[in-house]
């Protein structure tokens, strides 16, 4: 054990569990000593060659802290396997992973970096470097575990408030401190908030994060020059920045400059060329821009980068055969679908694929196969309870249409401007699809009456409200939301309204959870509405003045 380590750390490293991921079981013997020689019980270690096995263990148990190797050989590789344990929660908040290799690599080191392990150490590892991460590490994972549970409950106001405490008395941390309660704000829609703080922060010197931060904020509203100026000249000094590539190509693709867009994430992956999400949106863009060589390849990598990993999707699948069939193959986009259907599950997924092999029939002149791929995707979604993206929506409206299922287009379309009257670019979007369907009049009358309807909906719940009838305007929102799941502005009314309700005549628990629910959906579709926050904490006044 080492000398002169603080005895809260001594008792820490003796009393975690760990984990010991590599795939040479002389590595493995080789760290269990070492973690042995830091004072490790050890019969608190467990070991695990390859993904598979450190998958198991990850599920049985939970662990205080994870030694991994990247390279594993054949299947999963570190990164994947820190990945997949992230995403299936395997792994809590307060838990150090510790990424250990010999690969000296920027393409490894930069891929590590973005799966955002807790420290990232080059072997040989001695005693004396591993207590001394293990010790920042924990001092780290103490100040904010709290804050990550509130998170994860999605407490937000909370998570704000243990922020702001906790910055005023820890200066070590207080950066980083400051930096989670700016993404929170951002995130709850208090955008003045964190523009304030971004500003702040930026008045005395430039950090990277900030800077980036100040950028979203520009984007969230809806200042995009503001925000492309800002970010390139970010990654003009700090090449490596790769969340500002990202946040620049999605800012040029609000300008509608696609090309620009797919150039810096070309830049991207020269950086980092192992980000399967990255390589998708590169297909995605190239494929939007015509260029059917450039997202051929880049879907064929999706698919190979994300082969071993928990995040890997059906989109990869479904941009592959877009672009193969645009390429007049239609054989293998079949493949390729009837591929995706074995490796994914769930209706989602079949409506989605079907909705794709229309359209590489159609595009291919088969007309007859066209039409029963419609056929059979109508019956789908009739019996289905899916609901879809816009995107998919319209993809999938495109096909009914060309295919002579006008009614059924129209329905879905339909649905697609209530939930989102407000979106201008996909109402644009829209009426591009019935321009395609030579159908542009017709397009234009049906997304104006559509928006009238949505209003109607809204506005007949309202209305009761204000002339004191909160019972029955809580019906016609009710009502309201099941036409229109998604519409965010719906959402928020119907928890206003029934937040008064509370207010007046007393809490109800099912209103509160009905309340949450309704908050917590408008915020995952629409994160940036500054409404959220205030609602959220008048819910929460009348939780805890009622359930404490």
């Amino acid at each position: 054990m080492p000398s002169g380590l603080p005895a809260n750390d001594t008792d820490f490293i003796a009393r975690s569990s760990y984990l010991v991921i590599d795939d040479f079981q002389g590595m493995r013997s080789m760290l269990t000593g070492v973690l042995k020689a830091c004072g490790a019980n050890p019969r608190a270690i467990d070991t695990a060659a390859n993904g598979p096995e450190a998958i198991q263990l990850l599920t049985k148990k939970r662990f205080d802290i994870v030694l991994c190797d990247f390279n594993l050989g054949h299947g999963q590789n570190g990164m994947q396997i820190l990945e997949e344990a992230k995403f299936r929660n395997l792994i809590g908040p307060g838990c150090c992973w510790i990424m250990v290799t010999a690969e000296k690599t920027v393409d490894t080191v930069m891929g590590t970096a973005e799966a955002q392990p807790d420290a990232y150490l080059l072997k040989p590892v001695t005693e004396a470097v591993l207590t001394s991460r293990i010790a920042k590490i924990r001092a780290r994972k103490e100040t904010f575990t709290d804050i990550d549970r509130a998170v994860a409950a999605r407490d937000y106001l909370k998570a704000i408030r243990l922020c702001e405490e906790r910055a005023a008395s820890d200066k070590v941390n207080a950066i980083e401190l400051l930096r989670t309660k700016c993404d929170l704000l951002t995130q709850t829609g208090q955008s003045d908030k964190a523009r304030q703080t971004y500003e702040k922060i930026l008045a005395s010197r430039e950090i990277p994060w900030a800077q980036l931060g100040l950028a979203k904020v520009h984007m969230q509203a809806g200042e995009y020059d503001a925000a492309c100026n800002l970010l390139e000249t970010l990654i003009d000094r700090n090449r490596n920045y790769l969340d500002a590539y990202d946040s620049l190509a999605e800012t040029y693709q609000k300008l509608g400059e696609s090309e620009r867009a797919e150039d810096i994430l070309e830049r991207a992956i020269q950086l980092s060329p192992n980000s399967h999400a990255r390589q998708r949106v590169i297909g995605e863009l190239a494929l939007r821009n015509g260029k059917l060589d450039r997202a051929e390849k880049a879907f064929r990598k999706t698919l190979k980068l994300s082969e071993y990993s928990a995040r890997k999707s059906p989109e990869a699948f479904l941009g592959l055969a877009r672009t193969v069939g645009s390429l007049e193959n239609p054989k293998e986009a079949l493949s390729i679908l009837e591929q995706m259907n074995k490796v994914f599950d769930g209706e989602d997924t079949r409506i989605k694929g079907k909705a794709v092999e229309g359209h590489v029939y159609h595009r291919n002149g088969m007309t007859k196969e066209a039409r029963d791929s419609a056929e059979q995707l109508s019956a789908m979604l009739e019996r289905g309870n899916t609901r879809q993206d816009s995107e998919t929506a319209r993809e999938m409206a495109e096909l009914l249409l060309a295919t002579g299922h006008q009614e059924k287009g129209l329905n879905l379309l339909q649905s697609e401007i209530m939930n989102n009257p407000d979106d201008e670019r996909n109402l644009d979007a829209i009426k591009q699809v019935f321009r395609k369907a030579g159908l542009a009049e017709q397009g234009d009358a049906v997304v104006e009456s559509s928006r009238k309807e949505a209003t109607r909906l809204m506005n007949a719940g309202i209305l009761l409200a204000h002339a004191g009838n909160h019972l029955e305007a809580i019906g016609k929102m009710r009502d309201a939301v099941t036409k229109m799941p998604r519409n965010v502005r719906l959402l928020l009314n119907a928890a206003h309204i029934m937040l008064d309700y509370m207010e007046q005549a007393g809490v109800e628990a099912s209103l509160i959870r009905e309340v949450r629910s309704s908050l917590l959906t408008a915020n995952q579709l629409a994160p940036n509405e500054s409404r959220f926050v205030d609602l959220m904490a008048r819910l929460e006044k009348l939780t805890t003045r009622n359930f404490t």
